[in-house]
């Protein structure tokens, strides 16, 4: 066995929402973005140290677990903020949900670059607001932002927020400076606020970087909030417990009430542990070999559908561990190809229609899993593919 992540774990029976969802046990789960490895074992070092103390009590979060997350995004990613600027909340989603409520009115319009992460519309719906779709630009290899059609979108008197995914799932795109400029230059000119996603940011492939959107300038950043978690990086999702960093204190106290009003203004002291544990040295190092392996996963199953599936176009991936593939070729929508996946060979991906209507021929399959488990996972899915073949 060449790595840690090589190791095969059983995550049946623990209540995994990934892996104890489907009724067959026969199941091979590459959906939900969730990672079937182990986290870092500096986490899992400091999380044991703190079951030691037998109370779990509500939780005080202290100034050093603002500290590490600002000195991590200063070493990191070259973004310095002040603590101050920073609230925490139970989910990305609880932040995204509760930025729309405090900067927006029922009936305002708020931009997404869809295909986009499902969970976008229902906070947008939640709260009363109109989805207003920028349609990212499909070439047959990667996708690309139609700036004409944004500014035209951004310019309605209505629109108020665009949700930026930053890296994008479930297209895989890590935007550039460049990118990030001139969407922030088309929404400041239009005094539409950019609210971003960013959980995904510390998965990046080689000869891409990312560039968190509260570095690009002072200016950009006063008309912007960022959402950021240590839940995806470290698979820590179920410890529920992620940050908001805004400037504006005005627009900060804002959210910090819509936080209240939507009761998500608890976090747990696992959480608050796992963070500052992570947000270390020795949590890049492991974060490191991580991507490395996530990566080498990624060209394997590149080749893979070089190989076996050449009709279906694998777009390339950026950022993140969620794989977007174009199956157009079959002429049926991606929820009858899921439910075919899933019902003859028993491989579970998602269909491309939940992030929205660009995503009608696409699947997108989770890699965050140990090489053996995926390329089980890909025969699988070669096998029902091509049985839909024309």
């Amino acid at each position: 066995m060449d790595s840690p992540f090589d190791i095969l774990l059983d995550r049946r029976g623990t209540d995994s929402y990934k892996w104890d969802s489907a009724a067959d046990a026969d199941v091979l789960p590459m959906w939900v973005a969730d990672m079937d490895f182990a986290t870092a074992p500096v986490v899992a070092e400091a999380l044991r140290k703190r079951v030691e103390h037998p109370v779990f009590g509500y939780t005080r979060v202290p100034d050093a677990y603002f500290q590490s997350v600002s000195d991590w995004f200063t070493r990191r990613h070259n973004w310095s903020f002040p603590t101050s600027w920073m609230l925490y909340t139970s989910g990305v989603v609880p932040a995204l949900s509760a930025v729309i409520k405090a900067l927006t009115q029922p009936g305002d319009e708020v931009i997404v670059q869809s295909p986009v992460f499902n969970c976008f519309y229902s906070s947008i719906r939640n709260n009363g607001c109109t989805v207003v779709s920028n349609e990212l630009l499909y070439d047959g290899h990667t996708y690309h932002i139609d700036f004409d059609d944004l500014e035209r979108k951004a310019s309605s008197p209505r629109a108020r927020l665009l949700l930026l995914c930053n890296p994008h799932n479930p297209v895989g795109r890590v935007w550039t400076r460049e990118e990030l400029l001139r969407i922030g230059e088309i929404c400041l000119r239009n005094d539409v606020w950019v609210v971003a996603d960013e959980i995904h940011c510390e998965f990046v492939s080689p000869g891409h970087t990312y560039i968190p959107y509260g570095s690009l300038s002072p200016e950009l950043m006063h008309r912007a909030v960022v959402c950021l978690s240590p839940s995806k990086a470290f698979n820590l999702a179920g410890l529920q417990i992620a940050n908001i960093v805004c400037d504006d204190a005005d627009v900060r106290q804002r959210i910090d009430k819509a936080i209240n009003i939507n009761e998500v203004c608890d976090v747990n002291p696992f959480g608050v542990v796992a963070t500052r544990a992570a947000y270390s040295d020795e949590g890049a190092r492991w974060l490191e070999e991580l991507n490395a392996y996530i990566y080498a996963n990624y060209l394997s199953l590149f080749d893979f559908f070089r190989r076996e599936l050449p009709q279906f176009p694998v777009t390339e991936l950026e950022g993140t561990y969620l794989v977007w593939v174009d199956c157009s070729v079959t002429g049926k929508p991606s929820e009858l190809i899921e439910e075919h996946l899933l019902r003859t060979q028993h491989v579970w991906v998602n269909a491309g229609t939940m992030y929205g209507a660009g995503g009608s021929h696409f699947i997108r399959i989770n890699i965050a899993c140990p090489r053996q488990r995926m390329l089980e996972g890909l025969r699988r899915i070669a096998a029902g593919l091509q049985s839909l073949l024309p």
